[in-house]
Order: C-alpha cells, then structure tokens, then sequence
C-alpha cells in the first residue's frame, strides 16, 4: 500500500487532524490499533470544551485551547454534534480558596480569556443553588462547554472519509522504517505502508512510536481519572459545571451536566504504570464524594448508574509537544496532549496542516472539499409529531431496542451503516446510545447483538463487546 500521509492514533486529535488535511490533494491513511475510532483518552474524558482561561501561559497548550474554543459553534453546526455552552463556576468555599480566585483570574487574562468574572456569593447562590451554603464567591467562566465526545470523534473521522481518507482499523503500527533521513514506510499487522509522512497521534503509546525512530526522548505515564455518572432524574442537579479550584497536578473533582441529560462527577488522577489499567477502585471513587460533596453537598450516590475510568498520556517531562527534526524528514511527533486534548484537537488539526505547508508539503487544497456531515436522527429528542411522522415513513423507528434512552431500531440501523460503522455492542453505544440508561444494557444488549449478526451477516458469537476477544456468546445452550 502506497499514500501520502499515515495518522498514527484514530482519537480525537489524528481524526481532527486527518479531516484538516484532507482539504488537500493527498492520500491520507489513519492507522489504529482499536477495532473503533475514538482512541483511548477521547473515549473516557470530562466531555468538556475547555477555555483555556487556567492553562499555563505563553504555552502551545493556551495557545491551541485558546484558539479552539470560539471554533467549537461552527464545528457542532457543520458536523451535527451536540454541544451546549453552559458556563462554569469556580466557587470558593473557604477562605484560603477565596484568596486564590485573584490569581486564577489573573492568569486567565493573561491567557486571553478576558470574559472571566467574579461572582457573589448571592450570584452563586441564586445560579446554582445546590453549591455549598458556605460559599464565599466564585469565578464565572461562561464559554466553558459541554459536547458529545463520542459523537465528535466519529464526525471528524466521518467528514473525513467522505473527502477520502482511508482508515485502517484494528491495524497495530509495529515498526517505522527511515532512510537518508526521511520517513520510507510504516509496518503495520495488515502490511507496509509507503508513505512520505507520519503523523504520531497515538496519546497513550506516542513514546512507544517516537522510539521507532529514535525520537523518543520522554516517557508516557498514564494517568487514571474516575468518574460518576448519575441518573438523569437525580435529585440534585447543577445547570452549570461546578469546577474545583484547580491544583499544579488536575484541575479536581468537578461535577458537571452532560448533553445528554445526565450528572457527571469527577475525576480522579492517579500516576500509574500501566497504560491498561482503566478499572475503578474503592479508594479512588470515595476521594471523588469526599471531594465533590465540599462542593455540591446533597449530590445523591445512591442515583449513580455507572462508573468508569479513563487514562490521561501525561508526559514526563511534561508539557505538550509538537516536533519536528532536521534530521528526520516527515515525521511530526505529538506529545503531551492531556485533559485538553479533546478540546485543542480542532486547533491541532490546522497548526499540524500548517506546519506541514512550511516543512514543504505541496499539496494544493480541493475545490470540492465536503464540509459538512449529517448525524444519525435522535428519536429521543423529538416531539411527538416528529416522532408519529418518522414512524409512518419508517416503521422501524417505532421498534425501541433501549427502553432507558429510548433508542430506536433505526438509529441502531444507521449506526452500522454509515461510513467507519459499528462493528460492536460498545461502537453502537457510542453512537446512538443504547445501554447509557438506568438498567445499563440489562435489557437492549440481547437485541443489540442480534441487530448486529443480522446486519452484519455472521452468528452471534462473533459479536464483540469491544476488543478481539470480548465475545458475549460463547456457545448453544440448547
């Protein structure tokens, strides 16, 4: 196989990044080791579009989530991903908390966020009256958002490949090959590939690719962030994003509403070795009540319908990198993309692309570049008529398959067969949301599985949860 370009890293920053330059005339290839987009960090994250306002300064992370922010309306407008800029609130509980809310804001000046603001302690009370009664003041930071993190990786990746990007999916790189100091070839489990250039977007394992070729200079140490996810009916809800006042190594336990309806508390940050250890602990889901309940005090556990976890690829040293080598020609390594990845990874993809036109990459852009993508219909969030209208053209929107999210056959439907499809249980979750509800799959994974082998043409024992491996049905009980 032959192209111009290989995206190592399918998460929210290569998927970016590979619709960014298929606005150009090139062959672009994006490699990943998951059987799904999303990588691994853009899968498991806080779902928030990050201002910027408490970055460190004068650093390419400010710049690019600074940068990317205002991008993020036209973003959920062409791509139809839903987004809600909700605001957040940075309350001071105590007094050495309320002695720090200068500095914060100072430093959000200086980052170029300039629409931060102090708040009363009555202003608090009277937008969030959940926030603890002992509230001193607070920072209001109304351009902090919420998105669908999901649903925005698979819009890059869709856009993408509907203006030719080709995706190479549950493909592992193995090996780089270089010579007279340029990129030659990238080795793959599904072959080589020739290629001009290589784009190292792979987060968790970018230390393990840049050593490929020399390059690797720090270390990735992932770092785990649990999390709660409460039931939409709880009984004490904010309409903002509650944040903690920030420290050197997470910005705390926040809790937040999520597009979708439900309450989304935490997370944790914990070093760890290994770059696979995504399960909760006992330890680490009590800090996060400990914490949040200074925050929010009546937040309800017992409403809690799931918990998770996901790794941050914190570099050591840390901070995040975008290099390039005279020595090596068409390699570009990414680094140190945190928390903010999700949020800097629309900047990303056009520093890469520019970056790439001064290293001289002479491409010219398309004349018949498609800028828009069309999501799958959300039957939920329909009235009515809407509903009684799309059931008559179509009567499988009446079958509803997730009674929790009131997801539709149809919808499950357009999941796997739209470009880059749903292969698996997860994949269609991700997509449309089955299984996300109070009983948690307890009821639609039968049916999800049987919608699958159907459409897809194999037994149900094929069908994966996730990973190769992550089968469901094992065999005939009668």
């Amino acid at each position: 196989m032959k192209t111009d370009v290989v995206v190592i890293g399918a998460g929210a920053v290569g998927c970016a990044i590979a619709r960014e330059l298929s606005k150009y005339e090139l062959d672009i290839t994006v490699v990943d080791k998951n059987e799904d987009v999303g990588g691994d960090a853009s899968k498991s994250n806080s779902a928030i579009i990050h201002t910027g306002y408490d970055a460190s300064p004068g650093t390419l992370e400010s710049e690019l989530v600074v940068a990317a922010n205002p991008m993020y309306d036209e973003i959920a407008r062409d791509l139809d991903v839903q987004f809600e800029r909700i605001g957040a609130i940075l309350p001071a509980i105590t007094d050495e908390q309320l002695e720090q809310l200068p500095a914060i804001k100072d430093k959000a000046m200086r980052n170029r966020v300039y629409d931060v603001e102090y708040l009363t302690r009555e202003d608090v009370l009277r937008m969030e009256p959940e926030i603890n009664p002992e509230v001193r003041a607070a920072l209001y930071i109304p351009r902090e958002s919420i998105i669908d993190p999901f649903v925005l990786v698979q819009a890059y990746a869709e856009n993408a490949f509907a203006n030719g990007v080709h995706f190479l999916l549950s493909t592992k790189v193995t090996d780089i090959r270089t010579g007279d100091g340029h990129i030659q070839s990238v080795i793959t489990t599904g072959g080589e590939i020739e290629t001009k250039w290589v784009i190292n977007a792979a987060a968790l394992f970018c230390d393990e690719i840049a050593g490929m070729v020399g390059k690797r200079c720090y270390d990735v140490v992932p770092r785990r962030g649990q999390f709660y996810i409460l039931d939409k009916n709880t009984s004490c809800k904010v309409k903002h994003i509650v944040l903690p006042i920030p420290t050197k190594v997470t910005k705390g336990r926040l809790m937040s509403p999520t597009v979708h309806g439900n309450m989304l508390i935490g997370p944790t940050a914990e070093d760890l070795d290994d770059k696979t250890a995504t399960e909760t602990t006992a330890e680490g889901l009590k800090s996060i009540r400990v914490d949040v309940e200074k925050l929010v005090p009546r937040v309800n556990w017992r409403d809690a319908i799931i918990q998770f976890s996901g790794l941050r690829p914190n570099r050591v040293p840390e901070g995040l990198h975008v290099d390039t080598y005279e020595d090596l020609k068409g390699y570009i390594n990414l680094s140190g993309v945190r928390s903010t990845g999700l949020t800097l990874s629309a900047a990303m993809g056009k520093y890469v692309a520019h970056l790439m036109v001064s290293l001289g990459m002479n491409a010219p852009f398309k004349k018949n570049f498609i800028g828009t993508r069309k999501g799958i219909t959300r039957f939920a969030d329909l009235s009515v008529e809407q509903k009684a209208a799309l059931i008559e053209e179509q009567p499988l929107y009446g079958n509803i398959v997730c009674r929790c999210e009131t997801v539709t056959e149809q919808e499950i439907l357009e999941a796997i067969h739209r470009p880059l499809g749903a292969r698996s249980v997860d994949a269609v979750k991700r997509r449309v949301r089955p299984g996300t509800g109070r009983c948690q799959a307890g009821f639609c994974t039968p049916k999800v599985i049987e919608i699958l082998a159907r459409e897809l043409n194999v037994p149900a024992s094929e069908i994966m949860k996730n990973e190769k491996g992550s089968y469901y049905v094992v065999g005939d009980m009668r």
